[in-house]
Formats: C-alpha cells, sequence, structure tokens
C-alpha cells in the first residue's frame, strides 16, 4: 500500500515518470559504450545494500514501481534536448529516440534473507537501470517510513545549510566555490531534489554550477554535471586488453570519444596510488582534473598535486572534483585547504537530496559485477567499498596493480 500519498506531495504517484530521470554521466558513458566497447555481449549489474535494513517487505511495491519502467523512452523533447549536447553524436542520439526501458533484463527477488535486485543483458539496454533502481528502493522506503515528511523538512536544513555557507563566505572569502548536486541515488524523493536543487539555484547562485539529475536541469534549466563512474572502468577489465592495461584502455577510449570534453578522471577502481601509475603525462596533460570518491579527501589531494609536480605541470591548472560523502563543513575545509594549490570543485549527493528531519538514508549502490560472464571488481580507497563477487579474481587483480590491503 502507498502510505501517504495523498495527503503528502514530496512522493510522486507513479516513481519513474521519466527516461530523463537519470544522471548524465550515464548518458556520457552510453556513447561511449556504444563506440569504444563494442565486443560486450552480455553484463550484470547487482544492487548492494550496506547495512542490516530488511528491505524484503517492500519487494512487491519496488516490483511494482519498477514495472513501470517497461516501455519507457525519451520523449521528442527530451531527446531535442539531448541533442544540444555538443558531443552527443547523431547516430547516438538516435540511438537514444529509439530505446526504451525492457523489464525483461531486471529481476527482482530475495536471497540470504534480503532483497535482491539483479539487471542482466545487452549492456547498451541494463546501463541505465541503476539510478532508477535506486531512487525508487530510496523512495519506497521513505514512502513507507517517513509518509509524513513535508516541504518543511526538506527546506528548513538546507535553509540552516545556506546561512552556515553565506556565514563562512563572510569570514573567509570563498569566492571560486563551486557546488554541484549529485543526489539521484539515494534522494528522498524526487521532489525533495527538485526542491534543493530549486534552493540552491535561487539562493547560491555564486556558488551553484548545475546537478546531475537530467530531468531536472531540463526543468530548471541549469547545467547537467557529470562525466565518467566506476563501472567503466570495471568494463575494460574483462574486454579483452591485458588486466593490467585496464585502466589506460579506459582513459584511451575516453580521449578518443571525447576529444578533450569531459576531462575528468575518476581515480579510485583500484586505488589511487595504481591510478597514479597508469596516469602518466599523456593523460595528465589531456584531461582536465580527477574526482575524489573515497578515501581521505586530503591525502588525495596532496597526492594529486605532486603527481602533477612531479610530471612538470601546474597543479592550478588541473581541477579535483570531490563526491565522496561531502558535507558543506568538509566542502569548506576542503576548498580553504587547497586554495591556491589546485583548483577543487564539489559534488553532493545524500546531504543535500536525503537530509530530511528525522530520517534516515539508505546506504545502497548497484554496480557491474560480471562482463561477458566473467567477474570485474573495483578495490577502492575506503575499506567496505570495495565489490567483487570472485575472491580468486579480486586477488588476481591486487596482485596485477600491486594493491596489497585487503578490506
Amino acid at each position: 500500500m502507498k502510505t501517504g500519498l495523498l495527503r503528502n506531495t514530496l512522493f510522486k504517484e507513479n516513481l519513474n515518470f521519466s527516461a530523463l530521470d537519470n544522471d548524465f554521466y550515464k548518458m556520457n558513458m552510453w556513447q561511449c559504450f556504444m563506440h569504444q566497447y563494442p565486443y560486450v555481449e552480455e553484463v550484470e549489474y547487482k544492487f548492494v545494500l550496506r547495512s542490516e535494513t530488511d528491505l524484503r517487505p517492500l519487494i512487491g511495491e519496488i516490483r511494482d514501481e519498477l514495472d513501470n519502467l517497461d516501455g519507457l523512452k525519451f520523449t521528442e523533447d527530451q531527446v531535442n534536448w539531448l541533442q544540444k549536447t555538443p558531443w552527443y553524436t547523431k547516430d547516438f542520439v538516435e540511438w537514444a529516440r529509439m530505446w526504451s526501458f525492457q523489464k525483461r533484463f531486471l529481476f527482482i527477488g530475495e536471497e540470504n534473507n534480503q532483497l535482491t535486485i539483479t539487471a542482466r543483458g545487452p549492456l547498451m539496454h541494463v546501463h541505465n537501470f541503476e539510478m532508477p533502481v535506486l531512487s525508487t528502493v530510496s523512495e519506497v522506503y521513505n514512502r513507507t517510513h517517513y509518509s509524513d515528511k513535508t516541504y518543511e523538512d526538506v527546506r528548513r536544513p538546507l535553509f540552516h545549510k545556506i546561512e552556515w555557507l553565506k556565514a563562512q563566505h563572510e569570514k573567509h572569502d570563498l569566492t571560486g566555490l563551486s557546488i554541484a548536486d549529485f543526489g539521484t541515488r539515494r534522494r528522498f524523493s524526487y521532489e525533495s531534489q527538485l526542491t534543493v536543487v530549486s534552493m540552491l539555484k535561487d539562493m547560491l547562485p555564486e556558488f551553484f554550477i548545475g546537478t546531475s539529475n537530467m530531468h531536472i536541469a531540463k526543468e530548471l534549466g541549469v547545467n547537467p554535471i557529470g562525466t565518467m563512474a566506476h563501472e567503466i572502468f570495471m568494463l575494460s577489465q574483462q574486454v579483452g586488453v591485458q588486466l593490467a592495461n585496464s585502466q589506460k584502455h579506459t582513459l584511451e577510449c575516453w580521449v578518443k570519444e571525447f576529444r578533450g570534453r569531459l576531462g575528468y578522471a575518476l581515480t579510485d577502481v583500484i586505488g589511487m596510488d595504481a591510478f597514479i601509475r597508469d596516469f602518466d603525462l599523456y593523460f595528465a596533460k589531456l584531461f582536465d582534473g580527477l574526482r575524489h570518491d573515497s578515501g581521505c579527501p586530503f591525502v588525495f589531494g596532496e597526492k594529486a598535486i605532486k603527481m602533477y609536480q612531479d610530471l612538470g605541470i601546474d597543479p592550478l591548472t588541473k581541477t579535483l572534483i570531490f563526491s565522496d560523502g561531502v558535507d558543506f563543513e568538509t566542502m569548506v575545509e576542503v576548498f580553504l585547504r587547497f586554495r591556491g594549490k589546485i583548483k577543487t570543485s564539489f559534488g553532493i549527493g545524500t546531504f543535500l537530496s536525503n537530509d530530511v528531519e528525522g530520517a534516515e538514508p539508505l546506504n545502497m549502490v548497484m554496480k557491474l559485477v560480471r562482463v561477458n560472464g566473467r567477474p570485474v571488481a573495483k578495490i577502492s580507497d575506503s575499506k567496505g567499498k570495495n565489490l567483487c563477487e570472485d575472491e580468486n579474481f579480486v586477488n588476481y587483480l591486487k596482485d596485477v596493480y600491486k594493491v596489497d590491503w585487503a578490506d
């Protein structure tokens, strides 16, 4: 039963109402997959809950909501908006025009006393399930447990954050600070994310640069933000190149596809140290900067600065994007720490889109686990964020990349 829907408009009747309600980096990687990864017949993504919360009572409702994805496609108006993106090629836009979600690739059930959700099938068809699955699980959980929450419960915490940030600006002069919303996957609801982005746009125009959510970007007339995610590096682990060259393969494919655009590389699929060993002068000159998504942000920043200096590159010509559990306090601390040393930018997720008074967000991901029937892995810089179903493959990957710590 969908509790609270009649008295609380924080939750939509149909949670999966738009194919454009997805993150921009998914769209960008989708085009790269189309042109640079032609030999991928089948992939598998799995939902992972990083807590003990039992979601099995919600299986029926989650399944009903995800069934609404079947046949959902981009509208003509949305395709017209997408094709304004200068790096989207004509064949990719036409693919997006024809494509639709197909629920035959999505499998929902339970195993080991927990909800299971798996997307399995051709890469170009199942890649886009990640965000709708995560946001749906989050919204179903929230409307079941927190159906009494109102728009004011969303606005009040953000208003206090904005006032705090303005006070910090008066104290420290935060000119140059840039903030983006990265909150689609674990948002309280679509309406909460829309509310947050609207407030940031109106109240922090000097700092706010856009949102990862394409539908909200289109509706509010703000910039869509996003480049790449872990899955594209993981994909390269099983596409026929030597495993030792898989990170370089991804970076080469990205450069070849976007020709200097979208120039921010994710660093933590096999850890920052392994990334630095692969990120030579060639890549350092071609990419505009790096994205941090696990581990200590200060350690990451210092390593990045040293890497650029060792390569003879002025760090002030590069940008670090911080997106790992960022809140406003951490953001200001990191900004001040690296000001004058390297440029910074911040992508904030749950702290914006699911910081609702009295509500506890779910900690969950949906990650690529197999490619062409073979395992892939993520070895994070934060213990607890590692991901692989095959211990032998993880050990092999660690050996190849000289990663010597265990989760």
